[in-house]
């Protein structure tokens, strides 16, 4: 893994960007640790400065109830990341287990959890949320939201995975660890674990977009908990409170811009590995490499009395 993170901060100028901007959040997320009070708490600012834009004092601005709007985006950033953080733990986790172990046993194995993968997966996962947000309402918190999502977005990672298998099974390396007695599960881990760490990264990346927008949608609908903080309860609130019209947009433009430099980050992290990932690239990549031993290689066997010459 450490490998291919290195090479693609080597090749990729996408992943460093997008590294550099999820650097910059995890900062903020840091800082959410030190806020003076519970930022969610309302009448914390003093009245005079309630309702102010943004200032030297208050970075951001305050809302009317006399919230703090930096503290309350940096918390709501943390909450929204850690919500995408199970859902994306539980739903990689699953789909990585279950594809591989698909595609290496084969046979009843395969089809009994294809035939769960394809039902997962006809099953619309936005209204399936929202009617279980409905059911729950009130009930409904950053963890169990989590492993909601989880639940619900496993399946096409795992298809993914399962054919990567399918073909590391039919290699030569698969058959000498077979004939030399490796057990099941080390072929599994150490053999070809491996090889889906970079389309894992991939799936990884695409599972935090996914679960933002989720929580972003469930929130700003009202159907998650509105009294905890999070970028989506910011939607919320600062759409229920008007906060546009009434003359005080920093309040929406807060959230706003946090969510899209996330997504951004994301996004750019995403491009890389995909660059990574194509056939066309990594075989540019060691042509490249080829290309620079051969280079090595002529300096090192060149004429000593040239070299004095120059």
């Amino acid at each position: 893994m450490l490998a291919t993170i290195r090479d693609l901060f080597r090749y990729s100028l996408s992943f460093r960007f997008g590294s550099l901007i999820l650097l910059f959040v995890a900062v903020l997320v840091v800082i959410s640790f030190f806020a003076p009070y519970p930022p969610e708490k309302r009448r914390t600012v003093p009245r005079k400065m309630r309702g102010k834009p943004p200032s030297a004092e208050y970075v951001l601005g305050t809302t009317t109830l006399g919230q703090d709007v930096f503290w309350m985006t940096v918390t709501g950033i943390r909450n929204t990341l850690l919500i995408a953080c199970i859902a994306v733990f539980i739903g990689r986790g699953i789909g990585v287990m279950l594809g591989m172990i698909s595609g290496y046993l084969g046979g009843t194995t395969d089809r009994v959890i294809q035939s769960i993968v394809e039902s997962v997966i006809v099953i619309p996962r936005l209204p399936l949320l929202i009617l279980i947000a409905v059911i729950l309402k009130g009930g409904l918190t950053f963890v169990s939201l989590g492993v909601l999502i989880g639940l619900l977005d496993w399946a096409y990672p795992s298809k993914r995975y399962r054919a990567q298998v399918l073909s590391l099974r039919e290699r030569d390396f698969t058959h000498t660890a077979i004939f030399s007695g490796m057990s099941t599960r080390k072929i599994v881990l150490q053999e070809h674990l491996p090889f889906i760490v970079p389309f894992l990264l991939a799936d990884i990346v695409s599972g935090f977009v996914f679960s933002i927008g989720i929580e972003v949608t469930l929130s700003y609908l009202g159907l998650n908990d509105l009294n905890s903080l999070s970028l989506g309860t910011m939607f919320f609130w600062a759409n229920e409170w008007n906060s546009i019209f009434a003359g005080k947009p920093w309040v929406m433009v807060a959230p706003v811009v946090s969510v899209i430099i996330v997504a951004v980050g994301f996004y750019l992290v995403s491009i890389g590995i995909s660059e990574y990932l194509d056939p066309r690239k990594r075989l540019l990549r060691l042509q490249t490499h080829v290309a620079a031993d051969e280079d090595e290689d002529d300096d090192s066997h060149a004429d000593p009395r040239k070299k004095k010459d120059k």
